[in-house]
């Protein structure tokens, strides 16, 4: 057996495959089964918010908005986090906050980082980035919902 093949045999098995649309929970935020978007293009994770105010050293969100149905207009504080610019896929540069909270992606709970910006206009309110990605999941962009 080639030995790249066996490599490749062993990695899988620690690996979980997963489609380019999954669902996942985010417990601290109370989100269940939300849509995401698996997006080996990104290197960060992103989360929607409709409302984000830093005061005092403190972050205060709002995550969805209230055209999606687990919105819930609860607002969250975080003395936890920071900010870097971030270039997003049309080339525009834009200063983001980012915080480190679990999400329950294909039955694994993880601990990951996401940037928190405005995404009302996309299709899925989160989107999963390499970063999670990296030696966790195998995705194959003929599946979706898999978990």
């Amino acid at each position: 057996m080639n030995f790249s093949i066996f490599v490749l045999m062993i990695s899988q098995r620690t690996k979980t495959i997963i489609g380019r649309r999954e669902r996942a929970s985010l417990p601290a935020f109370g989100l269940k089964r939300v849509e995401v978007k698996i997006d080996t293009g990104a290197y960060t994770s992103s989360m929607h918010v409709s409302s984000i105010q830093e005061v005092n050293g403190i972050l205060h969100v709002v995550f969805l908005d209230p055209s999606h149905p687990e919105f819930q207009q609860i607002s969250y504080t975080f003395s936890d986090f920071r900010k870097k610019n971030v270039k997003s896929s049309n080339g525009h540069i834009q200063e983001r906050y980012f915080i480190r909270t679990k999400i329950i992606i294909a039955d694994r709970i993880l601990t990951t980082e996401f940037s928190l910006t405005e995404r009302k206009s996309m299709r899925y309110p989160i989107l999963i980035g390499r970063k999670t990605l990296k030696k966790r999941f195998i995705v194959d962009p003929s599946l979706k919902y898999t978990h």
